[in-house]
């Protein structure tokens, strides 16, 4: 079940892995669920538990054989992100709010208007941060000698 690259790649991304989306068309259309992953290089996208097909897999080595039920990839046009007060499938836009900070928007024909929040899921990092010094890291007096102080303006480069 492989899939072609895409001939024409989405450079500006409005879908996000943890966004609650409703499928607009194929056999599930009108269901909801939650983006699992989000496939780039092919314009797609993974919703839990939705388009589901059977996939054979052989028995091997340290494996069961069997029919399998596995969630195959849907096109991004074939997916909308659901209005946080309406319910119903919206587009996304982008907005700046006041404070200078970017918010995603729903907008569309009978759209509240409403801020889009993104998923809290992209917040975890898949590795953690390290919490030890390395052989590539800068020494941390070094860092202190270089930075700018502003009592005496030391470090501060000519402009």
């Amino acid at each position: 079940m492989g899939w072609k690259a895409a001939q024409r790649l989405i450079h500006h991304w409005k879908i996000l892995r943890g966004d609650n989306v409703m499928i607009i068309r194929g056999k599930d259309k009108g269901e909801t669920g939650i983006i699992k992953r989000v496939i780039r290089s092919q314009n797609r996208v993974i919703v839990e538990g939705k388009n589901l097909v059977k996939k054979h897999i052989k028995q091997g080595q340290g494996h069961e054989g069997g029919i399998f039920s596995v969630e195959a990839p849907l096109h991004v046009s074939n997916v909308q992100v659901v209005d946080p007060v309406t319910g119903r499938p919206t587009k996304v836009g982008i907005k700046y709010l006041e404070d200078g900070s970017k918010v995603r928007v729903s907008r569309g024909i009978g759209s509240s208007g409403s801020i889009v929040p993104r998923p809290e899921i992209l917040k975890i990092r898949s590795t953690p941060r390290p919490t030890i010094v390395g052989p590539k890291d800068t020494p941390m007096d070094l860092v202190l000698e270089k930075t700018y102080d502003a009592q005496t303006g030391k470090g501060m480069p000519d402009l």
